[in-house]
C-alpha cells in the first residue's frame, strides 16, 4: 500500500531539510529545550509509525468486512485524476479541521502546542497532541483512498504535500528574497495564492496580530492556500512575524501536551489542568484608557481576556479575534467592554441597553 514508500521519502524530505538549516547555522542558533525536541521528533514518529499505519489498518479491515466490493475501485481510473482529487479533497478537510481547532476550546487544547513553539522549524509541522492526529480526518481519508486501490497516489500526494508543510514551517523562508526581485514579484502574486508559502504560513505563527503580520486566527491552509481565499481567512503581507507562540504562555511539561487529556497539566493556570474554565471579564461598563498617537492596539472581543480591555491571547478556541486599531491621535479613549458596540473598539453606549 505504499505506506513504508511514503514514511521513507518524508524521512528523506526532513534529513534534507535539517541539513539545509544546519548548514545556514538555523540548528545551531537554535533556544529550543529539550522537551520541545522530544515533542517534536518524538511526534513525529509516532505519527508516522503508529498512528498513520494504525489509521490505514482499520479502514482496511472495516472496509473488508463490511464494503468488500469497494476494495480496489479506483485502481483503473485515471492515476492523474485520483491524485488531484485525493489531494483536494485532503487539504480541505485539514483546512475546516485546522481552522475548527482555533475555534472549538477542546480541539484548540489539542492543537496548541504546536502555537507554543517559540522558533520555526521543520520539526514543528508535527507538534500536536497524539489526540489531535488520531481524530485528524484527511488521515482517514487516506486510509480510504488506499483501500479503494488508490494507494500510489496518496504516496505521490503526501510527498508533495509535504515539501510544502516542511518548507513553509521551515526557517529557510526560500520566499524571501524572491519577493525583492521586481521581475518575480508578479509570479509569487500568483505562487502564493495557489501553495502555502513560507511568509504565509510564518504569519499564522506569529504570537500576536499587533505586529501587522501575524494572524494566528486566519491563514488555515496546509498545501493550499485557496482555501484561505474562498472562506475569507487569508492575510497576504510577505513578512516575517518577529515573535514565535503564545502570549502567556505557562509552558507545560510535553507530556501534558502530547497526552492530553489523558494526562493534565499541575500548573492550575493551564488551559491542560484539570478543571481549568475561562473566566468572562467583560462588563456592561467602557474602560478609559490613554492612548498614544500611531501606537497599534489589539482590543479584546472574546471578553476573557485578563487585561481587559486589550487582548491576552484568550479568545484562542473560540471563534472570536481581537481587533487591531492605530490610534489617531494622543489622549483619552473610551474602549468597550460589554462588546457589543457597534463602533467597537470604542464605546457607542450600546452598553446601556443592557
Amino acid at each position: 500500500m505504499g505506506i513504508e514508500i511514503w514514511d521513507n521519502l518524508v524521512v528523506s524530505i526532513l534529513i534534507l531539510f535539517g541539513i539545509l538549516e544546519t548548514i545556514a547555522g538555523n540548528l545551531k542558533r537554535s533556544h529550543r529545550s529539550w522537551s520541545d525536541w522530544i515533542q517534536e521528533v518524538g511526534s513525529f514518529f509516532a505519527l508516522a509509525s503508529l498512528i498513520k499505519p494504525a489509521i490505514v489498518l482499520t479502514i482496511v479491515v472495516l472496509g473488508n468486512a463490511l464494503f468488500p466490493a469497494y476494495m480496489n475501485v479506483l485502481t483503473d481510473m485515471n492515476w492523474g485524476f485520483v491524485l488531484l482529487g485525493y489531494l483536494l479533497v485532503d487539504d480541505c478537510l485539514q483546512y475546516w479541521y485546522h481552522r475548527s481547532a482555533h475555534e472549538y476550546n477542546f480541539l484548540w487544547k489539542l492543537h496548541r502546542a504546536h502555537h507554543q513553539a517559540e522558533e520555526m522549524g521543520f520539526f514543528v509541522s508535527y507538534r500536536n497532541a497524539a489526540l489531535y492526529y488520531i481524530m485528524m480526518p484527511n488521515l482517514w481519508w487516506g486510509g480510504l483512498v488506499t483501500f479503494m486501490g488508490g494507494g500510489l497516489a496518496v504516496v505521490v500526494g503526501l510527498v508533495l504535500k509535504q515539501i510544502v508543510i516542511i518548507g513553509s514551517h521551515s526557517t529557510l523562508p526560500w520566499d524571501k528574497p524572491l519577493y525583492r526581485i521586481r521581475f518575480l514579484q508578479p509570479l509569487m502574486y500568483v505562487l502564493e495564492r495557489i501553495i502555502i508559502t513560507p511568509a504565509f504560513h510564518h504569519a499564522h505563527h506569529g504570537k500576536s496580530k499587533l505586529d501587522g503580520i501575524s494572524d494566528p486566527n486566519g491563514n488555515f491552509g496546509n498545501m493550499f492556500s485557496i482555501w484561505d481565499q474562498l472562506f475569507g481567512t487569508a492575510v497576504y503581507t510577505q513578512r516575517f512575524p518577529s515573535d514565535y507562540g503564545l502570549p502567556n504562555d505557562p509552558k507545560e511539561h510535553w507530556t501534558a501536551s502530547y497526552f492530553y487529556p489523558a494526562v493534565q497539566a499541575k500548573d492550575k493556570h493551564s488551559e491542560l489542568s484539570r478543571g481549568y474554565v475561562k473566566t468572562r471579564t467583560a462588563t456592561n461598563e467602557p474602560i478609559w484608557v490613554e492612548l498614544k498617537k500611531d501606537e497599534p492596539y489589539l482590543w479584546c472581543q472574546c471578553g476573557l481576556s485578563k487585561n481587559q480591555p486589550y487582548c491576552d491571547g484568550s479568545h484562542h478556541g473560540t471563534k472570536h479575534t481581537p481587533v487591531r486599531f492605530v490610534a489617531q491621535r494622543d489622549g483619552k479613549a473610551k474602549l468597550c467592554n460589554c462588546k457589543i458596540s457597534k463602533t467597537s473598539p470604542f464605546c457607542d453606549n450600546s452598553h446601556e441597553s443592557l
